[in-house]
């Protein structure tokens, strides 16, 4: 059973950046597509970014060209690079495959506010 942690949030300004780390416990080589996810306040988890294991890689429009997710399988991580952050990018983000969903992590809140 794959566990993730995720890690790298914080506090930023607008036009700030982060990045986020997703280290899983079992390995990720197996796992095709793995994912970046955030919810906001009152909204339902989303899927913002995905990348397989064979690089093709696919952004929810409200993050293309601003963010860039990553992932290394020989340290079984999945990285997620934000830039130009907006405040409504902020969210509680969490990694996890795409199919099939394993157990949530306890996320890492992104708040950017000036």
């Amino acid at each position: 059973q794959v566990q993730l942690v995720e890690s790298g949030g914080g506090l930023v300004q607008p036009g700030g950046s982060l990045r986020l780390s997703c280290a899983a416990s079992g390995t990720i080589f197996n796992i095709n597509v793995m994912g970046w996810y955030r919810q906001a306040p009152g909204k339902q988890r989303e899927l913002v970014a995905s990348i397989s294991r064979i690089g093709i890689i696919n952004y929810d429009n409200s993050v293309k060209g601003r963010f860039t997710i990553s992932r290394a399988d020989a340290k079984n991580t999945v990285d997620l690079q934000m830039n130009s952050l907006k405040p409504d990018d902020t969210a509680v983000y969490y990694c996890n495959s795409v199919s099939p969903i394993y157990p949530w992590g306890q996320g890492t809140q992104v708040t950017v506010s000036s």
